[in-house]
């Protein structure tokens, strides 16, 4: 077993954080016992304007403050920029790809436009994207254009509906089915025509995290459930990519006592909040039921 904790250094770390790095700790420990199992830590720091170089350092902080250990070097997305390059120029030669020169506003008012009888949908990254750039060849990307993977190319290069429906993955969780099958359908009603590289950063989340996760060999993702709908998402880029497929494992999130999940904004919830205010390591996993 491999696990990994991959936060990104744009806040400070939240409990929320800290019952999903321990819960990969503990299961890559209960794994070592036996069959051995290592625990990695990966920073995911693609967002360069958000990131901050105090966050990182309060990462590596309250995780040893956690007691939790991890081997050296750390992988740093920064430094990948020529591994995601590598995935994109695949995806582009297999003729699955176009660029999209559309921003926030120009997407919000092509779905805004009155249609009858169709409600608007919302995926792992928000709203839809309606293909308006989709007619447009990569021979035609400009220097402020994104890089979006069209799912119907995908989906058909894969072999279409009834392969995708044989592609699932394992995955273990609150209410959640050992295996996971795909639907064509779903995919592109509900995933769409994904980012694969933001003109701002070269690539995209969903790209790096299968290309990373691939190249570290994590064989357990352990994530919140928040993230479940984009796992379809990730093993649709790692059959395309020739990638393998880890275990996915997604587990409760920890909510305030209104029932709102926690942000990185959420800063009187923060690890280094309550390390401030003087409580224990043992405290901390009490309040997230771990002790």
């Amino acid at each position: 077993m491999r696990q990994r904790f991959a936060p990104s250094p744009t806040g400070f770390l939240h409990i929320g954080h800290a019952f999903s790095a321990l819960t990969a700790w503990h299961a890559a420990q209960d794994a070592a016992k036996d069959a051995g199992g290592d625990f990695l830590l990966r920073i995911e720091d693609i967002d360069v304007p958000r990131c901050r170089a105090e966050y990182e350092v309060a990462i590596f902080d309250d995780l040893h403050w956690l007691g939790l250990t991890w081997p050296k070097p750390v992988m740093r997305q920064s430094d990948r920029m020529a591994a995601y390059q590598d995935a994109i120029h695949q995806l582009v030669a297999l003729g699955l790809c176009y660029p999209c020169r559309c921003t926030r506003k120009d997407i919000s008012n092509a779905l805004s436009a009155p249609q009858e009888g169709v409600d608007q949908a919302f995926g792992p990254d928000g709203p839809i994207y309606p293909g308006t750039c989709a007619p447009r060849s990569m021979g035609d990307l400009g220097a402020g254009d994104a890089v979006r993977l069209s799912m119907t190319k995908a989906i058909d290069y894969l072999g279409g509906a009834s392969k995708i429906a044989a592609m699932g993955y394992h995955e273990t969780g609150p209410d959640l089915p050992q295996q996971i099958t795909l639907d064509a359908d779903s995919l592109i009603a509900r995933c769409g025509d994904i980012v694969l590289a933001r003109k701002d950063i070269g690539t995209s989340y969903h790209l790096s995290v299968v290309v990373d996760d691939a190249a570290q060999g994590i064989t357990h993702v352990t994530r919140g459930c928040d993230m479940a709908p984009a796992t379809s998402i990730h093993r649709v880029l790692q059959a395309l990519l020739g990638l393998p497929t880890p275990i996915y494992h997604h587990h409760r999130l920890i909510r305030d006592e209104a029932g709102k999940r926690l942000a990185k904004r959420d800063d009187a919830r923060s690890i280094q909040s309550y390390r401030n205010a003087g409580m224990t390591p043992d405290q901390v996993l009490g309040m997230i039921g771990l002790a």
